[in-house]
């Protein structure tokens, strides 16, 4: 008995220090935060770790930038030198190796849309690599440009940190520092908060410069100050370093464009930049010159260096030195500006706000008075401006600019081909305000389509500088959605198809960039100079079209009853049902109709003489239907809309899931690959793709090369971006035999949740609650179905984030002292490290409660005696009722306490 008796206390004991220890204990709680898993970018070979080659992780692979043929502008520099955590971007280079290796192509325009280096990243191989220098210890951002915007400081380039500047701490001095260290021209604005506020500055120095140094740091400082007040981080502008000019012309105004950039004055490329009219506008602005007039390329008989500049990156408003980077060629840009007329703020190179500039060779611009210019004098600058006779002449239409001075009273009979050439009152010193004349000239030539069924089909030809020329189809053919927009100028209906005509030789066309022309700008400002043996060929409806929808598949619906001499109205809805939509979505190369309802897309005018049709819906155009009588009127709001399907599909074919494979698009009722070397497709339009098909993110993008060209599916990656079904951005191409071969992620399983403890054991994955001691050891597990290998898992609540690698598609996150800080609603978020953004899954929610563990100690202890009563109790009625006799029994009973038999009879003699 007294065995029995030190064996209780013993397991007492125990009891009670395990009690204590749960109480007591305490650990290190899992801590941690969600790291990065986007590919990264480094420069290497550097002085600095803000100089050097561009190197970019992608698909999990780091390679160096191609240089030389996608040369990166000093724009999308600067996105680099964010991502890595450093200054403004001050120089963009090439460096040469003897050998070609595997590179990353990274195009421009990509980047500079704000996109991520990596998902503009594609593959490609060179001996030319990228070389950037980036401040490393000031910047500017949120300006115009690279050279304004909200000054930061960084006083230890090995360890970045950046805070703003006081405006007290800041004078013309420092700012001329500021403004040659990071490349630019002299100090324009200095102001406080011009820029935004950015944070409150902290540890600010106040910087002693004398003007000369070359950086700020160089600079001697006083010491740190705290604080100081809001409101006063400093802004500055720095002017435009460099310049630009046009030489070998007639006058200042015109002659081939060439730009100083990194000290180097060299001409601009003419031949692959392709720039438009739209384009050259920039530069005659940023010439100070008129409108620009004419745009055209010079050939020498050998090659230099010049500086190749997008017409995309012209077009965004950019310094032109920000768009440039380094190239050779034997073609140089050539410009034509006017030097003594301009139309500002309007829709088009001919439309805006009038102003003149009397003596071209030291320009002074200025409005014209409404009362001093007439319809005669109109003609004249239209024409002057290679624009079609004037269609709107009124004050103050495209603003009032600044009031007029000086200006003339032109007397123009309507023939001269220059306003300078007309006659012209004397000066009045000033006019009433809101008389600025405004002035619209049509568009000038014209475009058709020749040698079709229709006037709505056939080869598609401009006038354009006063010349007529096919349109070229090879290097960059027109999409579908660019060819509703000509379809429209034409006053055709919806574009139906986009094809080539070829011919055994080379002649003069014009050339236009599909975005461009989507963007909504007329033809002709979109149109570059090129020579092609290949034509554009375009049919488009010529009796029905949807406007102002979301694709070419759906809008409102407008019908012309004579397609020979256009005429286009709404349909009334009552006139309108299921088989005549099946048919105009037939008619229109769309699928089946989804939506058909009154106003979806807008009323249009009123529909007019509308007929009702009478489709059995096997037709192959609404004018084939029979019609009942014209009505005059229908009520307003019940102009048809009508959404079709979109035709054909997109698929992944030869992969090893439904989610890889070469990219094949069906499109024109032919199923075709997509050209993967030239189209130059990045992450993010690859994105787009994943997502037409029901995948996931985007890993990869690549080409397949075979043995044999076939005919395949042009698609730019800026369309694809865009947003547009990508038969939308299809074009047809020349055979080739490189294949877009894609991988997108499937969509993850959602991932498990589930909780242990050292009390209570394993809580399954369904339990929505669980409780634990304060003090006690618990973990919670996030596992998921094997889909792909590796990843990580982040285990988030609303008060801490814990991050683990996934290990055998699991991770266990160890709480070895329980606090009430722990408690509350967990998930378990899985996400694949090769993969972008949205690339993650999340489990349901688990929610944990800490509790107190001394009540359930006492209620433990109390439980245990009424336990031990009950059963004593039980014991002794059982002998009393039973008898000595019942021996087997009691002993069975004795079994039952856990009191051997041996000890009993001890018992007994007792």
């Amino acid at each position: 008995e007294r065995e029995r008796e030190r064996e209780r206390e013993r397991d007492m004991d125990h009891l009670l220090l395990l009690m204590m220890l749960l109480v007591c204990s305490s650990g290190l709680q899992a801590e941690g935060e969600l790291n990065s898993t986007e590919p990264g970018v480094r420069l290497v070979r550097g002085e600095s770790r803000c100089a050097g080659d561009l190197e970019v992780e992608h698909e999990g692979e780091w390679r160096p930038v191609w240089g030389y043929l996608y040369p990166l502008t000093l724009k999308a520099a600067g996105v680099a030198c964010r991502e890595l955590d450093c200054g403004s971007a001050v120089s963009v280079g090439e460096r040469k190796e003897s050998s070609w290796r595997p590179v990353w192509v990274i195009i421009s325009d990509c980047v500079e849309s704000g996109s991520a280096l990596w998902e503009c990243a594609g593959s490609d191989s060179s001996d030319s690599i990228l070389n950037l220098t980036c401040s490393d210890s000031v910047r500017l951002l949120g300006g115009t440009g690279l050279c304004s915007g909200r000054l930061e400081v960084n006083s230890d380039p090995s360890d970045p940190s950046w805070s703003s500047v006081c405006e007290a701490d800041f004078d013309q001095q420092d700012a001329q520092v500021v403004c040659r260290q990071l490349g630019c021209g002299a100090p324009s604005v200095l102001q406080g908060a011009l820029y935004g506020e950015g944070e409150a500055p902290m540890g600010t120095k106040e910087f002693q410069c004398g003007g000369h140094e070359s950086a700020l740091l160089d600079c001697s400082s006083a010491s740190e100050r705290n604080t100081c007040s809001p409101g006063t981080a400093v802004s500055l502008t720095c002017s435009e370093p460099g310049g630009v000019q046009l030489v070998g012309g007639e006058s200042r105004c015109a002659g081939d464009l060439e730009v100083e950039h990194q000290g180097e004055w060299r001409p601009v490329e003419g031949r692959y930049s392709r720039w438009t009219l739209k384009a050259a506008g920039v530069a005659c602005r940023e010439l100070d010159c008129g409108s620009a007039v004419s745009v055209g390329q010079r050939e020498e008989s050998s090659y230099r260096s010049v500086w190749r500049i997008s017409s995309i990156c012209a077009q965004s408003g950019s310094p032109l030195r920000e768009c440039a980077a380094s190239y050779f060629s034997g073609s140089f840009l050539n410009l034509t500006c006017s030097d003594s007329v301009r139309l500002l703020g309007g829709t088009g190179l001919c439309s805006g706000r009038l102003e003149v500039n009397s003596d071209p060779s030291d320009p002074s611009w200025s409005s014209v008075c409404e009362a001093d210019f007439d319809q005669q004098d109109a003609q004249v600058v239209c024409r002057q401006l290679g624009c079609g006779a004037p269609s709107v002449l009124r004050g103050a239409l495209y603003g009032e600019g600044e009031a007029p001075m000086g200006t003339k009273e032109f007397q123009c009979g309507g023939h001269e081909s220059a306003l300078l050439d007309c006659s012209s009152a004397s000066e009045r010193n000033t006019c009433s305000p809101g008389t600025a004349v405004s002035l619209t000239c049509s568009e000038p030539g014209g475009v058709q389509l020749v040698g079709g069924e229709s006037r709505c089909a056939g080869d598609l030809e401009l006038e354009h500088q006063g010349e007529r020329r096919p349109v070229a189809d090879d290097n960059s053919p027109l999409t579908l959605k660019a060819a509703g927009v000509v379809c429209r100028e034409l006053d055709c209906g919806s574009a139906v198809s986009v094809g080539q005509r070829k011919e055994s030789s080379k002649r003069s066309v014009w050339w236009f960039r599909s975005d461009c022309v989507e963007s909504g700008s007329p033809l002709r400002e979109c149109a570059a100079s090129y020579f092609s043996g290949s034509f554009l060929n375009l049919i488009c409806s010529d009796s029905v079209r949807l406007l102002g929808g979301t694709g070419l598949c759906s809008g409102r619906l407008e019908v012309n009853s004579d397609p020979s001499d256009p005429s286009w109205s709404s349909v009334c809805e009552a006139d309108f049902d299921q088989q005549d939509a099946q048919v105009v979505c037939r008619q229109l190369g769309c699928g089946a109709p989804s939506v058909l309802r009154g106003a979806l897309y807008g009323e249009g005018e009123a529909p007019m003489g509308t007929k009702e049709f009478q489709c059995g819906g096997h037709e192959s155009a609404l004018l084939d239907c029979s019609s009942a009588s014209e009505k005059n009127t229908c009520s307003p709001g019940t102009a048809v809309s009508l959404t079709c399907s979109e035709p054909g599909g997109v698929q992944l074919v030869g992969g090893e899931s439904r989610c890889a494979g070469d990219l094949e698009v069906e499109h024109l009722g032919e199923w075709r690959p997509v050209e993967g070397r030239y189209s130059r497709w990045t992450l993010k339009a690859a994105g787009v793709a994943c997502r037409e098909l029901d995948c996931g993110s985007a890993v990869s993008v690549g080409e397949r090369e075979e043995s044999s060209e076939r005919d395949v599916w042009w698609i730019r990656s800026i369309c694809a971006q865009s947003g547009s079904a990508l038969r939308e951005c299809a074009a047809d191409y020349y055979s080739s035999d490189y294949i877009l071969n894609l991988t997108c992620s499937d969509k993850l399983f959602q991932p498990n949740i589930s909780v242990s403890s050292s009390m209570y054991g394993v809580s399954g994955a369904q339990q929505q609650g669980f409780q634990v001691f304060r003090g006690s050891t618990f973990s919670i597990s996030c596992s998921i179905q094997p889909q792909y290998p590796g990843g990580s898992f982040l285990l988030s609540s609303s008060t801490h984030n814990y991050t683990q690698p996934a290990v055998n598609h699991s991770a266990h996150f160890l709480f070895p002292a329980a606090e009430p800080a722990h408690q509350g609603n967990y998930s378990c978020v899985y996400h694949v490290s090769a993969f972008p953004q949205d690339s993650s899954s999340e489990s349901r929610l688990l929610s944990v409660t800490v509790t107190d563990p001394e009540p359930f100690i006492i209620r433990a202890v109390v439980l245990l005696l009424t336990q031990l009563l009950v059963t004593i109790g039980l014991y002794f009625y059982c002998k009393a009722t039973r008898g000595p006799s019942r021996q087997e029994d009691i002993e069975l009973d004795y079994d039952d306490l856990g009191v051997p038999a041996e000890e009993e009879g001890a018992q007994g003699a007792e």
